[in-house]
């Protein structure tokens, strides 16, 4: 038998797949919605916790519950200098810090090297969809990066073509659970998967040249990774 907040999510999902509860509307209260269904509200909110882990529901701090909008999907092509390929709207602040712990590691420089951090997130509509963090020596930064742009232009675009250029694009992704903050940045569950990937460029010289963490929603996020034989491994095979 079904507990009450899986019948009281379903009730819900049924009401939004058909338009009775249409993209953008605030629903009732919780405490409505929970004498409605005749449930504790603590019931009522894990119901509406599995609607907000589906992308269904998204709850706003001091606002509301809010029927999603369908969010585009966001497609990251690995191998590439141009991170994701998506029609988004991008907000764009730049803070200037100095390397140390992870930072440091990361990048292969001295703790206290000079840095600038990109803070890049990405807005379907008026949700937010997508965040990035890219880390870059303050002497290679470029300094004009717009603080309002289309996806993949600002940042991504100014980086394209690196001096000595790149030699190896370094990519590891992993999934797990967004930190309270990525949660409440996104405006998704703390319960909802992310895609994290990090990224790590080199240029030819073998200086890292960027450093980068994308955290893609699990709801909305596909990664693509080609890979190309080389001619001796199709000789090997043949």
């Amino acid at each position: 038998m079904a507990s009450r907040r899986h019948v009281i999510a379903d009730d819900l999902r049924v009401q939004i797949s058909t338009g009775r509860l249409k993209a953008g509307e605030r629903l009732p209260s919780e405490a409505q919605l929970a004498a409605h269904y005749t449930v504790s509200t603590p019931t009522l909110r894990n119901a509406l916790a599995l609607l907000q882990a589906e992308g269904l529901v998204e709850k706003v701090h001091g606002k509301g519950n809010f029927v999603c909008h369908p969010l585009r999907r966001i497609t990251y092509v690995g191998g590439s200098y141009t991170p994701v390929n998506a029609d988004l709207r991008v907000s764009i602040r730049t803070t200037k810090l100095r390397a140390r712990g992870h930072l440091a590691t990361l990048l292969r420089v001295p703790s206290g090297t000079p840095l600038t951090e990109f803070h890049c997130l990405s807005h379907d509509g008026k949700s937010p969809h997508s965040l990035a963090r890219v880390y870059i020596p303050r002497a290679l930064a470029p300094a004009d990066v717009p603080v309002d742009s289309p996806w993949p232009g600002g940042v991504a675009a100014m980086l394209t073509k690196p001096h000595p250029p790149l030699a190896v694009v370094q990519e590891k992704v992993c999934a797990r659970l967004p930190t309270p903050v990525e949660a409440a940045m996104l405006r998704i569950s703390s319960t909802l998967a992310v895609l994290e990937i990090t990224r790590v460029a080199t240029d030819t010289t073998g200086r890292i040249v960027e450093a980068a963490l994308l955290i893609l929603p699990g709801d909305r996020a596909d990664a693509v990774f080609t890979t190309h034989p080389t001619t001796e491994e199709r000789t090997a095979e043949g």
